[in-house]
């Protein structure tokens, strides 16, 4: 027999969880905060974590929304009761969290049951329960139409049925969750990094890790001896690696035939270099499964990924367009600039760098660059690419025009960044800035299609979507998410703006250890690409979110990125290292990744 909320919720109270935990207890506020995606500060100095200011705001709105809705339609496919719904969902999630889940279906369970048993919409629900507010002298947001009695009448009439406690509120509190013993020392943590303006990265405390996610190697080159700090993925041989693997290529020992080592047989003169990663939640490959909105593909085989999911901070680098090397567990298939560079030469083995962040625009990466792990005098030269892609003109403000980013910002902002590069990287180093994409591909492709939340009921289309997370102030864009086509074109026309000071950089400015190029965003190219092979438009872009380019665009683009390096720029792809085939016999996967 399925154990009570309350028994499941007491049963976890003396257990020892760190980060996940966190992450699970406030389901509700960061699903779709993260799903937004919503710019960092644009200007220069750390963005502190945002943990505690956003559990009351938007975000907060667009979690229980989602959430109560998946509820209401478990208990619709599998005809039950709204708790047994509740129940289900919380028995998808993986085990060691699921009590956490029953926690909030303690708090929330009944009030949430009842309004949905009187035929309350979700809308309704996350209003009565004061998970949605509404700012003086703004419209009541909503997902879904508004009841026939209107919205008002009706979320008066649900919070006369039900009254949200003042424990309640204090519960959902930064500073109360901090009370749970368990959570006792993250809190800390957290409290640390915001009172000294540390970026996330700085919970791992590595540059290179042996860990997978929590920006580990997921994000860099896997480390090969995590006690060693002079031993790490990208820096040249020491002593040609004739005792050890100093770089963690794989690569070492001597050959017993000739008595030479074969780090300096095989890689020396090979053009060996790594591949940097400077961007945005593209780059790191934001994703939202949409398995776990789609209650007809909902199991708990769908929510196994969740703990990594959330550490990576729902970012996917390691399929990603540029640093990916994992085979795709989330749809697709794994392109990356890495990948083919390893292919190219396997002395590139693990090289690799995603300093990406959801978030992150020209402005905000002059402090994102700085967790840039590459040593001028000790590594391998790098390709860099440079690649906010629209950040600079996405914004959830409601004049969100006035709140892009200036051409003259943009030059002063990549140049500053540029700069800093010229300092960090090995002479021989290469500098690709991309441009910005036209995100009118997003509404005229998606607007009229149903989102996964409302595919079993074909009731909510990104347009509703879009236009509930412009009411709360969330949108990942207001500029290009939106009905308004003025408004559309005059987002692209700025974004163009944008890729031409881009393009004019490329054109103009020298630095003593790169060289510097310029392409536009493949997105023209890459529709076309997968419209030979059957494809659709809006199978580029993420479902969940309508807004990222998918894992099948990530994977389209790099073909087109590498085919353009290797025609018109063959420099900067180094040459091919005849040795490949020796490395592979003798090495296998080099330790693989």
């Amino acid at each position: 027999m399925q154990p009570s909320w309350s028994s499941q919720a007491s049963r976890m109270r003396g257990s020892r969880q760190t980060f996940l935990n966190f992450f699970c207890i406030l389901w509700l506020p960061l699903l779709l905060k993260a799903a937004s995606s919503s710019p960092l500060p644009h200007g220069n100095d750390p963005p502190p974590p945002s943990l505690p200011s956003g559990l009351y705001k938007g975000h907060t709105c667009v979690g229980c929304v989602l959430v109560v809705s998946v509820i209401e339609q478990l208990a619709q496919w599998h005809n039950s009761t709204v708790k047994a719904a509740m129940e289900r969902l919380c028995n998808y999630i993986p085990e060691k969290l699921q009590g956490f889940c029953y926690v909030l279906a303690e708090l929330y369970g009944p009030h949430i049951a009842e309004l949905i048993d009187r035929e309350m919409n979700a809308d309704v629900v996350c209003h009565s329960l004061k998970l949605c507010k509404q700012d003086p002298g703004q419209p009541l947001c909503h997902l879904y139409p508004p009841p026939k009695v209107g919205l008002s009448t009706a979320i008066r009439k649900a919070k006369r049925i039900i009254k949200t406690s003042k424990d309640l509120k204090s519960f959902m509190g930064f500073s109360s969750l901090c009370a749970f013993p368990l959570l006792a020392n993250l809190c800390e943590k957290i409290k640390y990094v915001i009172r000294n303006k540390l970026p996330f990265e700085d919970f791992d405390g590595d540059k290179f890790s042996t860990f997978p996610t929590l920006r580990g190697y997921h994000w860099r080159g896997r480390d090969c001896n995590d006690k060693n700090t002079t031993v790490y993925p990208g820096r040249r041989p020491d002593n040609w690696d004739v005792k050890s693997d100093s770089n963690c290529n794989g690569i070492w020992g001597v050959d017993p035939k000739d008595g030479l080592p074969y780090e300096e047989k095989f890689c020396k003169g090979a053009d060996s270099q790594g591949v940097v990663l400077l961007g945005d939640s593209a780059g790191a490959h934001f994703h939202i499964p949409p398995e776990w909105m789609t209650v007809t593909q909902m199991s708990a085989k769908s929510f196994a990924n969740l703990p990594m999911a959330f550490t990576d901070e729902l970012d996917w680098p390691q399929f990603s367009e540029i640093t990916g090397f994992l085979n795709s567990t989330i749809g697709g298939w794994t392109d990356s600039l890495y990948l083919r560079l390893r292919r190219r030469n396997r002395c590139n083995h693990r090289d690799l760098q995603n300093i990406s962040q959801n978030g992150g625009s020209s402005g905000n990466l002059l402090y994102l660059i700085k967790s840039l792990a590459r040593n001028q005098l000790l590594d391998n030269p790098a390709i860099v690419i440079y690649a906010t892609i629209g950040n600079d003109v996405c914004n959830g403000n409601r004049d969100t025009l006035a709140h892009m980013t200036t051409p003259k910002e943009m030059l002063s902002n990549v140049v500053q960044a540029l700069r800093y590069l010229d300092s960090r990287l090995p002479n021989g180093s290469h500098v690709i800035l991309t441009g910005l994409v036209d995100g009118r591909f997003l509404w005229d492709n998606l607007h009229d299609r149903y989102h996964p939340l409302g595919q079993l009921n074909r009731d909510v289309t990104y347009s509703q979507l879009y236009s509930f997370l412009d009411c709360l102030q969330v949108s990942p864009c207001s500029g290009w998410l939106t009905p308004n086509e003025t408004l559309r074109n005059l987002t692209s026309e700025r974004a163009l703006q944008l890729s031409n000071v881009l393009k004019e950089i490329a054109r103009s400015e020298k630095f003593a250890n790169f060289d510097i190029f310029y392409m536009d965003f493949p997105l023209r190219q890459t529709a076309e690409e997968w419209r030979k092979m059957g494809g659709e438009p809006w199978q580029l872009i993420e479902p969940v979110d309508g807004f990222h380019p998918s894992q099948i665009a990530a994977a389209l683009g790099t073909s087109i990125t590498w085919q353009k390096a290797l025609h018109e720029w063959p420099q900067v792809l180094g040459k091919e290292n005849p040795f490949n085939d020796q490395i592979e016999a003798i090495f296998k996967d080099q330790g693989g990744h």
